[in-house]
C-alpha cells in the first residue's frame, strides 16, 4: 500500500513541477528550468512522452518473457500475464504515439507528419494490434496461447528497434534523428540541467510503478473472469 502512496505523490510531483515549474534562458534560481535550444517550452513533453516510449518497450519485453516462460512450463497464468502485459505495452504506445503528436503540432505544425520516429511507432501499432487479432481469432485457448506466445517473442524483439534505433539511424525531424545538428538529443546525451533531470528521472520511476500497478490488476481482474467462465 505504501508503494502506490508514493508513487502517487510522485507523479503528482511529476505533474505540477514538470508543468508549473518556470523556463528561463538563463536559470537564477534552483526552480527554473533552462531552456534547451529547438525545444524551449514545449521541452516538457519529455517528462511524460519520453516515460510513455520507454514503459512500451518494458511491456513488450515482459509480455515476451512470460511468453517464454509459458512455451517452457504451459501455465495459463503465464499466457495471462504475457497478454495482460502486451495489453499495457499497446496503451502505453498509444499515449507515446499521442504525445508525440501534440508536441509535433508545436513543433513542426501538424500533428503527424510521417517522419521516421513517427512511422515507426505507427509500424509497431499495426504489429501489435495484429497481435490482439490473432489472440481473438483463435478459440481453443492452449492453441491461442501458444500463438500467442511465438507471436509475442518475434513482436517484442521489434520493439527496442522501432522505438529506440530506427529514429536514430534516418534522417528526420524529430530531435536525435541521423544528421541532428544538435545531437542524439536531450535525453540520450543527458542534456539537462539537475532540476530537469530529477523530474525526469522521477517521472520514469512514477511511470514504471504505475506500470506494475496496472500489470498486477490486469493480471487479477483477468484471473477472475477465467475463474467466473469457468464456473459458468
Amino acid at each position: 500500500m505504501a508503494w502506490k502512496i508514493f508513487m502517487g505523490v510522485l507523479l503528482t510531483l511529476v505533474i505540477v513541477l514538470g508543468i508549473g515549474l518556470p523556463m528561463s534562458p538563463h536559470p537564477q534560481t534552483w526552480y527554473e528550468l533552462p531552456v534547451i535550444p529547438g525545444l524551449e517550452e514545449k521541452a516538457r513533453i519529455i517528462f511524460f512522452h519520453v516515460p510513455t516510449a520507454w514503459l512500451s518497450t518494458l511491456a513488450f519485453l515482459t509480455s515476451m518473457a512470460y511468453a517464454i516462460q509459458y512455451l517452457r512450463k504451459r501455465d495459463p497464468l503465464d499466457d495471462i500475464k504475457s497478454s495482460a502485459a502486451a495489453g499495457l505495452g499497446f496503451v502505453f504506445c498509444v499515449l507515446a504515439t499521442l504525445t508525440g503528436a501534440v508536441w509535433a503540432k508545436f513543433n513542426w505544425g501538424s500533428y503527424w507528419n510521417w517522419d521516421p520516429r513517427e512511422t515507426s511507432i505507427f509500424v509497431l501499432l499495426l504489429i501489435y494490434g495484429a497481435y490482439f487479432s490473432l489472440r481473438s481469432a483463435v478459440e481453443q485457448e492452449e492453441k491461442r496461447a501458444a500463438l500467442s506466445s511465438v507471436y509475442s517473442i518475434i513482436a517484442a524483439v521489434t520493439a527496442p528497434f522501432f522505438i529506440f534505433i530506427m529514429p536514430r539511424i534516418m534522417t528526420g525531424l524529430h530531435p536525435g534523428a541521423k544528421g541532428d545538428p544538435n545531437g542524439a538529443g536531450p535525453v540520450v546525451e543527458f542534456k539537462m540541467a539537475p532540476p530537469m533531470r530529477v523530474i525526469f528521472f522521477a517521472s520514469l520511476i512514477g511511470f514504471t510503478l504505475l506500470f506494475i500497478w496496472m500489470f498486477r490488476l490486469r493480471v487479477r481482474t483477468a484471473q477472475l473472469e477465467q475463474a467466473h467462465h469457468a464456473k459458468g
